[in-house]
């Protein structure tokens, strides 16, 4: 049976604002709950498509692997938001691989569900286009960011945008030097060197796990904002 907290998680997702109630209903009716620990594998890249996933609790690591097995990290989903939407949208295999990055619950929609759904209501549909589109804006902005900025001026970058999603009151995931590696395409001991760098021009601190900006404006500039 579905629950009214069930529909009101779907209507956080973005692309589902305004979609209507019947169309929420049949999401939500379809979907299946799965937890996962942390660490745990939700699916694989290259595998075929494991359907729509929506985060219902914890974060969720999407990330590739180069064939030496050196991992990138491409996003980290939270609480109302969908992962692989290209794969249930094309019917290719997954894109990416997707790991529980804290302990997660999740809600999952397969494939032929979201299709039915999708064709009794064509307004869906061009909502799901529009979200794929700003994904797709989103992939470009990685792919600008890793070609055209250094380690340094990604991680100022990567820190201010960090600090910037804490004060609009998210929840920023925490990362280790090596997590910001993997997500900034490049190695611990690069991190580790940049950050103290950073900490000796005076554009951050460093106080055991945190990391404070000290001077906005500069850590700006070397992220070329």
């Amino acid at each position: 049976m579905t629950h009214s907290t069930d529909i009101a998680l779907w209507k956080q997702v973005a692309f589902l604002h305004s979609a209507p109630m019947d169309a929420l209903a049949a999401i939500a009716d379809a979907a299946t709950w799965r937890a996962y620990k942390r660490d745990e594998v939700i699916f694989l890249e290259g595998e075929p498509t494991a359907g729509l996933f929506l985060v219902e609790s914890g974060v969720v690591k999407i990330c590739r692997y180069s064939k030496d097995g050196r991992e990138h990290i491409l996003h980290f989903i939270q609480r109302g938001d969908t992962f692989n939407d290209v794969s249930v949208l094309d019917g290719g295999p997954n894109p990416a691989t997707a790991v529980a990055h804290t302990d997660a619950t999740l809600w999952h929609v397969a494939r032929n569900d979201l299709h039915a759904i999708v064709l009794r209501d064509p307004a869906l549909a061009w909502a799901m286009i529009e979200n794929l589109a700003r994904r797709a804006r989103m992939l470009v902005s990685t792919v600008q960011n890793l070609a055209m900025r250094n380690v340094r001026s990604r991680l100022a970058k990567l820190l201010l945008e960090q600090a910037e999603a804490a004060e609009r009151g998210e929840s920023p995931t925490p990362l280790t030097q090596e997590e910001m590696a993997h997500y900034l395409g490049t190695v611990r001991e690069v991190v580790g060197r940049t950050l103290r760098a950073l900490a000796a021009d005076g554009l951050i601190e460093m106080q055991r796990q945190q990391i404070i900006i000290v001077d906005r404006a500069g850590l700006r500039a070397e992220a070329e904002v």
